[in-house]
């Protein structure tokens, strides 16, 4: 079979099958070369300018030797003969449906990328590609496994605790940023892949290695340095809380569709922001003039859900922000409310396969004799993320004050706004 290769940065020769070729000359693969995989990370590591494009063809470089892997331990004679193109396929789209400026829209509420990557798979030129060279059922097989859905043994190198999206990206981000943070030993986990017979849930699916759990260790410490460092680094998080101040208010102004969104590119979206008159906030973000911390905390001292409403009721963060704004002599939208969403830091539930044959999962006991990682994992996460109140301009206000008056409860919040009473 012919193969097409192209050269890239971190992984050398990639090789596309015609198959792939095809999808990748699809108008909707296409739009991901202008969608920066790290949104606006580029204001801080200027390298950091890579695209969902090379991201996703680094995922299915990595689905075609992990597959190769697989099948040379003969762990692959028992799936039909196409299950190995559906995945390669799965990896190759996974990312199809992403918003410009990478999952920013997604925290004010839009629809998630992987369901706005269901017309694009299920419809049109990549579907067509998929149902000729694999048959009629293949748009939905794919589907299934991006979205976490299918009932294949493969699920997990799609989507799951130890998938190779993750790999990849953290991969990718950390040597375009030019950090060390994330060092990932690829080829020992690609290697301690495996597929066993789950004794939990009696199906068979991807697990790991025992020898494999230290270059998991690894990873995890990895993707924490990464949203510490990269992710959710202040300067990072107070360019993309602008950004999303910026669509929210476009639109509720109907400067822009919300069904729209996922058809921009990154710089399309801005320009689409401009309008006649140049909002403050995009020129701000243009110029690189970003809005300063006021206060900030990490979650690690902070109550379990105080605050939880800055991220999940979006409508009550604006309203916040501009009562906070009108409080403290600012205009609306020089004040900014940021925590991010929720993420898992490493995913539970994932079997490991024992050196006497065994298997056991993952848990928060942990596998003896390894670290606990579920319960490590989640005290990095409280660690890393950070709620922060930015300014446009410097205010008259105590820290103490400002934060107290960000983490009250949702409800009373809700009863301040409505009793147009002050919030700090």
């Amino acid at each position: 079979m012919p193969l097409e290769i192209i050269r890239d940065p971190l992984w050398s020769n990639i090789r596309l099958d015609p198959l792939a070729l095809r999808l990748v000359d699809t108008p909707a693969f296409q739009r991901l070369r202008y969608v920066r995989q790290l949104g606006l990370a580029y204001l801080v590591y200027p390298g950091a300018t890579h695209s969902r494009f090379e991201h996703a063809l680094g995922a299915y470089h990595l689905a075609r030797n992990t597959l190769s892997l697989l099948g040379e331990r003969d762990l692959l004679v028992d799936l039909p003969a196409r299950e190995c193109d559906v995945v390669r396929a799965a990896a190759l789209l996974h990312d199809v449906g992403h918003y410009p400026f990478s999952h920013a829209l997604e925290e004010i509420g839009a629809l998630h990328h992987e369901e706005v990557a269901r017309p694009l798979i299920l419809e049109g030129a990549v579907a067509e590609a998929l149902a000729e060279a694999l048959g009629a059922d293949a748009p939905a097989q794919v589907f299934a496994l991006i979205r976490g859905e299918s009932r294949s043994p493969l699920q997990g190198l799609i989507s799951g605790a130890l998938d190779l999206d993750k790999i990849e990206y953290l991969k990718r981000d950390a040597f375009m940023c030019g950090v060390t943070y994330g060092e990932i030993d690829v080829d020992r986990l690609t290697h301690s892949l495996v597929i066993v017979d789950d004794p939990e849930t009696g199906t068979r699916r991807i697990g790991i290695r025992e020898k494999g759990l230290a270059a998991l260790e690894a990873l995890l410490f990895a993707k924490y340095q990464m949203y510490r460092n990269v992710y959710w680094h202040h300067a990072v998080r107070s360019a993309t809380a602008m950004y999303k101040r910026l669509v929210d208010d476009a639109l509720s102004e109907s400067r822009l569709d919300a069904q729209a969104l996922a058809r921009y590119t990154d710089e399309g979206i801005l320009f689409a922001l401009q309008g006649d008159v140049v909002p403050p906030l995009l020129l701000a973000l243009r110029h690189r003039r970003l809005y300063k911390r006021a206060v900030e905390r990490p979650a690690a001292e902070l109550p379990d859900e105080m605050g939880e409403w800055m991220a999940s009721d979006r409508a009550l963060a604006v309203a916040a922000e501009d009562q906070l704004a009108r409080e403290l002599g600012l205009a609306p939208g020089e004040l900014l409310l940021d925590y991010p969403a929720k993420t898992q830091m490493l995913g539970l539930d994932l079997p490991v396969l024992r050196r006497d044959g065994s298997v056991q999962h993952l848990t928060r006991a942990g596998v003896d004799g390894a670290i606990n990682l579920p319960g490590l994992a989640d005290q990095l996460y409280r660690s890393a993320r950070w709620l922060r109140v930015f300014v446009a301009r410097p205010v008259d206000v105590s820290p103490e004050r400002l934060l107290a008056a960000a983490v009250r409860p949702a409800d009373e919040v809700r009863d301040r706004l409505a009793r147009g009473a002050a919030l700090l």
